[in-house]
């Protein structure tokens, strides 16, 4: 059995409306699944079929409980598809009140950045609480990653615009199939 605990404001979201995420993640995944008042989440995988498959569903509620909808977490049962977490207490230390403008340089104004992340580098973002998460292919993943890190190191947004934009071509060959 493995355990993975979430925030509890995100225990809705892993259960869903009358428990149906929570028993479509135990069918994709083929194991049965437990979540207390807590934010523990059980996963029974002795009896699993596909050790990978409960891999995949760590990363999926990981990735639930770091604010991403079931729908686009999902996105990790699919090959080449990862998860990544970016604590942003390394970028700022103990100083508690930087946190709200490194969340909002990633975000930008409007959403502008996040979003331009989002499209430029094919992956899904969520900034939740000291955490910014990632989902997207091993390409793009390390891409946007390293936008983030820039603004997190005070970059100004048009260098890591400017940075996103020398990626294109990359990741284009890269949707297209060629290995790099």
């Amino acid at each position: 059995m493995r355990s993975i605990r979430i925030p509890s404001d995100r225990i809705g979201a892993i259960i869903g409306n009358k428990g149906e995420t929570k028993r479509m993640l135990s069918k994709k995944a083929g194991v049965k699944i437990d979540v207390d008042e807590e934010g523990e989440v059980l996963i029974h995988d002795d009896k699993a079929k596909d050790p990978l498959a409960v891999l995949e569903l760590m990363d999926v509620v990981k990735a639930i409980g770091r604010g991403f909808s079931p729908e686009r977490a999902m996105r990790l049962f699919t090959d080449d598809e990862y998860l990544e977490v970016i604590d942003l207490k390394e970028f700022v230390g103990g100083r508690n009140n930087q946190l709200a403008r490194v969340r909002g340089r990633v975000i930008g104004q409007g959403g502008r950045t996040r979003s331009l992340i989002e499209d430029l580098a094919g992956v899904s973002m969520s900034v939740y609480g000291n955490t910014i998460a990632l989902i997207g292919s091993s390409v793009g993943l390390p891409v946007a990653k390293h936008a983030i890190e820039l603004l997190l190191n005070g970059s100004e947004h048009s260098t890591v615009y400017r940075y996103l934009e020398g990626q294109r071509p990359k990741l284009r060959i890269a949707e297209m199939g060629f290995d790099i």
